[in-house]
């Protein structure tokens, strides 16, 4: 089999995993009476992104060749996902501690896998003499195509608001698990056990903070991450709690919200190819602007929203997320490659996603989790919590819309037009 197809087959089944539950999760905690908790299981991914990948990582790079770590990772993510979903359907009312451990598990051996991939595919392409800028993205593409299949899937099958979608999704991480043993081999790096602790764990990145235009970014890029993950925590019960109101109960948006949810992945897919050149024409400073205020956008449309006669707003919704996720995610890691020296270059990156999907997703999620028990559900189901819904929304925009004010009166960046 070609190289680029078994990298594609890889990335596909990736993100599948994820895909899998990731957008329709909060439904079914919501329909098992979890609703209160729902920040908390998105927050983990968040908690563990802070050191799982750095010490995976260690461990890849010095003793054991990553395709084994990937395929070990997704064995025991997978068995432990298996194992929530089975303890989901065995009971009307799963205990949240049972749940919870067994999916935070999951997730901690998960994440870490998604560095792995990369790391196999450039190892890879490298060894076979590819240039890796120019052929990791169109590989990287089938991950989103994974997640997408994953979701409609999930939808498709009736799984979105129970606990099969986290048996489909491990039963995934399995199939990967024993496919990621037949991938190339990337060989350990022992020169690595020469380094200090702090160059291995990437510690010595923190010397960034010392610059204060450097130290400005990481703290916006930790503000707007705190918006990652509430779409994907929340737009799925969002969209369910239609359903107690008649006018909507048999809507699109209500019957097959992943399906709907979807086109943000499509946007997504879309959009990366537009950084390239708004970084060249606009400058990292107002493209950051625009993923922020698409993040306004993005939020705001759902608060005045509906799945029916309003629909085209949740569609808008999903269409300015390719824009507010790929112009901060891919754009803010380009600019974090271009500010820094070659011997912190990947400290730095670790850094970055440290403060958007460690540090900024789990206090993004932990406190809509506190708007949303305020907002919604201390009010009983119908009209009440759709308008609480509403309220939540709006405050979650009006957050974006600061950190977007703020971060054009204090982030000063002079652009090059000629710098990519």
């Amino acid at each position: 089999m070609k190289l680029k197809i078994r990298l594609i087959i890889m990335n596909f089944l990736q993100f599948a995993v994820w895909g899998a539950y990731l957008t329709s999760m909060g439904r079914y905690l919501a329909a098992a009476g979890m609703a209160e908790n729902i920040g908390w299981f998105y927050a983990m991914q968040g908690v563990v992104s802070i050191f799982m990948p750095a010490l995976v990582g260690i461990v890849a790079d010095r003793w054991i060749p990553a395709q084994k770590v990937l395929s070990l990772c997704h064995g025991l993510a997978g068995a432990a996902m298996l194992a929530a979903g089975m303890y989901g359907l065995s009971t009307a009312a799963p205990e949240f501690t049972t749940l919870f451990t067994l999916y935070s598990i999951s997730v901690a051996f998960f994440m870490p896998t998604i560095a792995l991939t990369n790391s196999v595919a450039y190892t890879a392409l490298s060894n076979a003499g590819l240039d890796t800028v120019k052929h990791f993205p169109p590989i990287r593409v089938f991950g989103t195509i994974g997640f997408i299949f994953a979701m409609l899937l999930t939808d498709g099958l009736g799984f979105q608001a129970n606990a099969k979608q986290l048996i489909f999704s491990g039963a995934i991480g399995i199939v990967f698990c024993l496919y990621a043993l037949t991938l190339p081999n990337c060989p350990v790096n022992r020169s690595s056990d020469r380094k200090s602790l702090v160059q291995t764990l990437g510690l010595d990145a923190f010397k960034l903070f010392k610059e204060k235009k450097m130290a400005i970014f990481f703290i916006f890029s930790m503000l707007l991450g705190v918006s990652l993950q509430i779409t994907n925590g929340f737009a799925n019960p969002f969209l369910g709690s239609f359903e107690a109101i008649e006018e909507y109960a048999s809507t699109f948006g209500v019957q097959h919200s992943n399906m709907l949810i979807s086109l943000s992945q499509v946007s997504e897919t879309l959009c990366i190819l537009l950084i390239p050149y708004c970084l060249k024409r606009f400058g990292i400073k107002k493209v950051m602007l625009m993923a922020m205020l698409a993040w306004v956008f993005r939020f705001g449309l759902f608060g005045v929203g509906n799945p029916g006669g309003g629909v085209w707003m949740f569609i808008l919704s999903m269409i300015v997320y390719g824009v507010a996720f790929d112009f901060f995610n891919v754009s803010g890691s380009l600019y974090v490659d271009q500010e820094t020296k070659p011997e912190i270059r990947s400290s730095a990156q670790g850094l970055f996603m440290m403060m958007t999907n460690g540090f900024g997703a789990t206090i993004g999620t932990l406190s809509a989790q506190a708007v949303v028990n305020a907002c919604v559900n201390s009010k009983p189901a119908g009209l009440a919590q759709v308008e609480g819904w509403s309220d939540a929304w709006l405050i979650f925009a009006a957050y974006a819309l600061v950190v977007a004010i703020l971060f054009a009166l204090i982030f000063k960046y002079k652009h090059q037009p000629n710098k990519a």
